[in-house]
């Protein structure tokens, strides 16, 4: 017996699972009340849309993600992956504020943030290698050997 949020049947032998698209429709609905919010720190600007920026770039062997993370460094930055979920969890430190000065514009958020990318597909937790420079932190995740499509031979 399979609930709701197992894997559940090949539906068909097509690879199409409605209980798969009805989760990754769920997991969207979550994302976007979570980002109404945008940084989570008391008295910090909130972030209208989603943060950080992805991209997303796919092939048969497996994926490169890079996301836009101005002003952080690499310490400040968590990465996980479990199946085919990726989470970004990060902190930049409030911008020095001693009274002097007021603002006039404030459109770069601060605080902590926290970002969950549903993937096309699980990620062999091995095969994952992230670089961060300038700015840009890119993750290529590989596909487990025994999810990667094969090519049939048909016998006439």
């Amino acid at each position: 017996m399979w609930s709701l949020y197992d894997r559940g049947p090949d539906w068909g032998g097509f690879g199409w699972d409605p209980f798969a698209e009805f989760r990754r429709l769920q997991n969207e609905v979550n994302r976007l009340f979570e980002d109404l919010s945008g940084f989570d720190a008391p008295g910090e600007v909130a972030r209208a849309g989603v943060y950080p920026p992805v991209n997303l770039y796919v092939n048969d062997e497996g994926l490169l993600l890079t996301a836009e993370l101005p002003g952080f460094d690499d310490d400040s930055i968590e990465l996980t992956v479990r199946e085919d979920t990726l989470t970004l969890s990060g902190e930049i430190a409030p911008a020095n504020d001693d009274g002097r000065v007021g603002w006039r514009r404030r459109e770069r958020g601060r605080g902590r943030f926290t970002r969950t990318v549903e993937l096309p597909f699980r990620i062999d937790p091995d095969g994952v290698d992230a670089r961060f420079h300038d700015g840009v932190l890119e993750i290529e995740m590989r596909r487990p050997e025994q999810d990667k499509p094969r090519r049939i031979a048909i016998n006439a």
